[in-house]
């Protein structure tokens, strides 16, 4: 039996919002990015996990505050909608979901493509891609995924927490393990930044570390069935960020370290194309078996981690994205057993299911979810500025500390993030985005209900609208395969004075959209 009241149940400890958080941002982001990373910014690429750890934690932040006064369920996509009106929520809605259901599809790939090791017979070529009997593994696993999830959130915690505890086992052996053969003269061979600042920033915005890093979305997204939310989040989410970004952080100065001379003949810049699973090949070089057969256990059990807490965020978003109006009313039904929103976690199953199948642009996809993410996170600090102005009588257990800088340096960081992911990307997204603006604008003056939200929202879709027409104008004036009209400082300055200024205006337009039913 289901209803529509939006009725969860609140049985989430500060433990399993913690596993929760580090087990979204500790996924198979640990496995795969670390030769990618050195090879764009050599030895310095330590120090971008601390500089997209710490962008991160600076929006987590600003979460906090909007987690702890607002602990809905589905929040990333609610906030905008309670700020800057149905058009806004819609677009972050739609971006964010997709986002997070390919999440789900890339984890499990990645789960099949390191269990090939142990079994070929699931890759059909070197690329990786799925024979048929990978393709139906992958299912297989998808839908162990969903029955436990429907079981509901408490035995999905248990899970989570068991598997997230091995993630964090496994990474700090490799750690110890790597540093005994540690030679600081492989930071100083070829250059500490052989590429300079522009490596560091590609390592962020397009090397995995960014992508390795988007987990905030599931710790607000069950902010609805945590017990003591106010309390439990803003611990949570800076706890997770700060154990990922230190982890994150040791497992790349050990690779950089521990290399050995025959993978660095060449420099760094062809060491991802040397490494295709680097720990575990730099294991076995040293003779260290026992340690390559753990790191392929964790490399199949980490993302089906990360994919099993995705699969549990996304149908809190979908719920949320229902709440608001904006999306099939249908989806805001709950189980009452299980308190799971069950409409919308079958969608998320079958939106999962639909990422697997072999789609051309299927490689180019991690950048746009980067990117994708990323645009979500953006809207957080003007929805937090804007309620502040809007609604200053809300409860705000945790309240973030001169938001009037924070909150401008949080969009512009996360703004240049995404300029710097490329013309290609920003513009297969961004382009997209506007269409669906369109058509949303053009549907919603059918319902009376939309029409009266967006009349009272206006200068909201007002801003969305020229917010991403002008990353679209920006990324096709720069030199990541753009028009090259702009020097690469030209290019970073007009990027962070347009965030500022939009910040600014944002800030300004919104409304407070809150109701009675917001905290459901």
């Amino acid at each position: 039996m289901m209803h529509e009241s939006g009725s969860f149940k609140r049985s989430l400890s500060l433990l399993d919002l913690l596993m929760i958080g580090f087990g979204s941002i500790f996924g198979s982001g640990w496995l795969f990015a670390a030769s990618h990373v050195a090879s764009l910014a050599g030895p310095a690429g330590v120090i971008s996990w601390i500089v997209g750890g710490l962008a991160v934690l600076i929006l987590g932040l600003v979460y906090c505050e909007l987690g702890a006064a607002l602990p809905a369920a589905g929040g990333p996509v609610r906030y905008p909608a309670y700020s800057h009106g149905p058009l806004p929520g819609f677009l972050t809605s739609l971006v964010t979901v997709i986002a997070l259901s390919s999440l789900i599809s890339i984890e499990v790939v990645a789960a099949r493509q390191y269990a090939a090791v142990w079994v070929p017979s699931l890759n059909r070529d070197i690329e990786g891609n799925p024979t048929l009997v990978g393709w139906l593994a992958q299912l297989a696993l998808l839908c162990v995924l969903f029955l436990l999830n429907r079981s509901g959130i408490s035995k999905f915690a248990k899970a989570n927490n068991v598997i997230t505890v091995f993630k964090f086992v496994v990474p700090t052996l490799v750690v110890l393990a790597l540093f005994v053969h540690f030679r600081l003269a492989n930071y100083t061979n070829f250059g500490f930044a052989p590429s300079g600042i522009k490596g560091l920033e590609k390592a962020v915005s397009t090397g995995g570390v960014i992508f390795a890093y988007l987990g905030l979305t599931p710790i607000i997204s069950v902010a609805g069935e945590v017990k003591n939310p106010q309390r439990v989040i803003p611990i949570a989410m800076i706890g997770s960020v700060v154990m990922s970004m230190l982890a994150y952080a040791a497992l790349q100065a050990a690779f950089v370290g521990s290399l050995p001379n025959i993978y660095l003949a060449d420099g760094w810049k062809a060491v991802d194309h040397k490494l295709q699973l680097p720990y575990h090949d730099i294991a076995l070089f040293l003779g260290l078996t026992w340690l390559a057969v753990l790191i392929v256990c964790d490399a199949v059990l980490s993302p089906i981690g990360a994919a099993n807490v995705y699969m549990s965020s996304t149908p809190r978003l979908i719920y949320a994205w229902a709440s608001e109006g904006t999306f099939f009313h249908y989806f805001r039904n709950i189980d009452n057993e299980s308190g799971v929103p069950l409409p919308a976690l079958w969608l998320t199953l079958a939106l999962a299911v639909i990422w697997t199948l072999p789609f051309p642009s299927w490689e180019a996809l991690i950048g746009v979810v980067s990117s994708a993410e990323m645009m979500s996170y953006a809207l957080a600090p003007i929805t937090a500025a804007s309620l502040r102005r809007t609604f200053p009588s809300l409860d705000r257990p945790f309240r973030l500390g001169i938001l009037s800088i924070l909150g401008p340096l949080c969009f512009a960081i996360a703004t240049m993030i995404i300029l710097w992911t490329g013309w290609k990307i920003v513009s297969w997204l961004f382009g997209g985005q506007l269409i669906c603006a369109v058509i949303f604008l053009l549907l919603g003056r059918r319902s009376a209900e939309i029409r009266k939200m967006l009349a009272a929202n206006r200068l909201g879709s007002v801003w969305i609208v020229t917010y991403y027409s002008g990353i679209l104008f920006l990324s096709w004036l720069g030199q990541l395969r753009g028009h090259l009209s702009l020097s690469w400082g030209a290019f970073t300055s007009c990027g962070a004075l347009f965030a500022v200024i939009m910040y600014l205006w944002g800030e300004r337009c919104g409304c407070n959209n809150i109701t009675q039913d917001c905290m459901k």
